[in-house]
């Protein structure tokens, strides 16, 4: 089967333009999927992150809950200020 010189150009131009086609399908979607996984891993930090943060939460949830009582509070006070009443001595111990 011969074909003519016009067929021919007509078939390297369909041909390049297929490939060229699927060059741009293939960027695009490695394009898309290099974005993906740079989410995933963005969500994996932010989720570290949010756990650290309910964590922390809970500390001084419980911290403030502690400072509401006066007895504590008062501990506190003098072990972390060194506060004392009249007529009291602290020794700090390491």
């Amino acid at each position: 089967m011969k074909h003519s010189k016009k067929e021919k150009k007509r078939l390297i131009f369909i041909t390049c333009l297929i490939v060229l086609c699927f060059g741009i399908l293939f960027y695009i979607c490695t394009t898309n999927l290099k974005t993906i996984l740079d989410y995933k891993k963005r969500i994996k930090e932010l989720d570290n992150t949010y756990e650290e943060l309910v964590n922390e939460e809970k500390s001084l949830k419980s911290e403030v809950i502690k400072l509401k009582d006066p007895d504590y509070l008062a501990r506190y006070a003098k072990e972390k200020y060194l506060y004392s009443s009249d007529n009291e001595i602290i020794i700090r111990g390491k």
